[in-house]
């Protein structure tokens, strides 16, 4: 019984940071992300069999600790709805740096759920399987899906109405690209579950910024049914700037862009600047590398820009993608 599935990071423009619940992954408010294309991906293969131990292999080293125990989370629950007490051999290639604000847990925790129902042809629907990735990543329950997806934060204290659901496909807006730009591939000092719980209980800020993300994400969930470029590069920028804002008054400061980083912030502003609106926003998750919103139209210019900022490694770019996709499963 195996099954092999490929999975994309989403990339929020409406930022998850803090939970009400740390044990089952359940976030202080909703959030909202574009899925991105197989360009960047992460390929699992989880066996069910008559192995002496589960185990958990990434980039071809094995997992122990808290990566192991995050992989059995998911592992468990399938097992338990499928009445099934095989023990499982799992392994996961990133093709992209691995744990650098790059969102591969995202990927990776949804890939492993998307094989792990195939494995065992339980045939989960969307909204279970987005709750079954987020018991190992908040961000995975995202990536289950493809295009413009909204994780709900809900308000059950079991977090059964807290998962994922898709504002619009990837066909929507077919001309929107993610520019990444790499600026240290390294993995952060600060893991996003450690950061995000300090800054819960140390910022002033952030009691502020949980008032005003209600009406933010209502403004982006507008520009991204109107295809309003100009709206959606500039919420994604001010949504950026209030998480890194929170994160820069915790204490001990959590500074997770660099100089590069506010060179990049730099030149994105010079470029809508010369035009006159925006033709590209910034946005950063929990590190220092970017992702650089824009339409097909600028994609040359923007990258050309990124291109002559100091210190950034190589670009990518990305599409909208439209979530997992099963290579191999057991026939039926």
């Amino acid at each position: 019984m195996h099954a092999i599935a490929e999975a994309t990071p989403n990339i929020a423009v409406i930022k998850y940071w803090g939970m009400r619940d740390s044990a089952l992954v359940l976030p202080l408010n909703s959030s909202i992300s574009v899925t991105m294309d197989f360009s960047l991906r992460t390929r699992t293969r989880v066996e069910f069999g008559d192995f002496k131990k589960d185990s958990a292999f990434l980039n071809g080293k094995e997992l122990g600790g808290d990566g192991h125990t995050r992989v059995l989370k998911i592992i468990n629950q399938v097992r338990k709805l499928a009445c099934a007490g095989e023990k499982c051999r799992v392994q996961s290639e990133n093709f992209f740096p691995t744990k650098a604000g790059f969102a591969s847990s995202a990927s990776g925790f949804a890939a492993l759920a998307v094989a792990a129902d195939a494995a065992l042809a339980l045939h989960l629907g969307p909204d279970a399987l987005s709750r079954l990735a987020r018991v190992s990543s908040g961000s995975a329950c995202r990536s289950v899906l493809g295009g413009f997806v909204q994780w709900n934060a809900g308000e059950q204290k079991n977090g059964l109405d807290s998962y994922a659901v898709q504002l619009a496909p990837a066909s929507h807006w077919e001309g929107l690209l993610n520019i990444a730009a790499v600026v240290d591939a390294g993995e952060k000092a600060v893991g996003s579950a450690e950061g995000m719980q300090l800054t819960v209980q140390t910022s002033a800020l952030f009691k502020k910024r949980l008032a005003e993300l209600p009406e933010r994400t209502a403004r982006m969930e507008k520009a991204i049914k109107k295809r309003d470029a100009h709206s959606f590069f500039a919420i994604a920028m001010e949504e950026s700037a209030s998480m890194h804002a929170c994160m820069a008054d915790t204490k001990p400061p959590l500074r997770y862009m660099n100089n590069v980083s506010r060179e990049i912030v730099r030149a994105v502003e010079s470029l809508n600047k010369t035009h006159g609106e925006n033709v590209c926003g910034y946005t950063f998750d929990a590190g220092p590398n970017a992702h650089v919103y824009t339409t097909k139209a600028h994609a040359a210019e923007v990258k050309n820009a990124l291109s002559k900022v100091a210190g950034v490694q190589k670009l990518f770019t990305c599409g909208v993608g439209e979530g997992p996709r099963v290579l191999e499963a057991p026939a039926k």
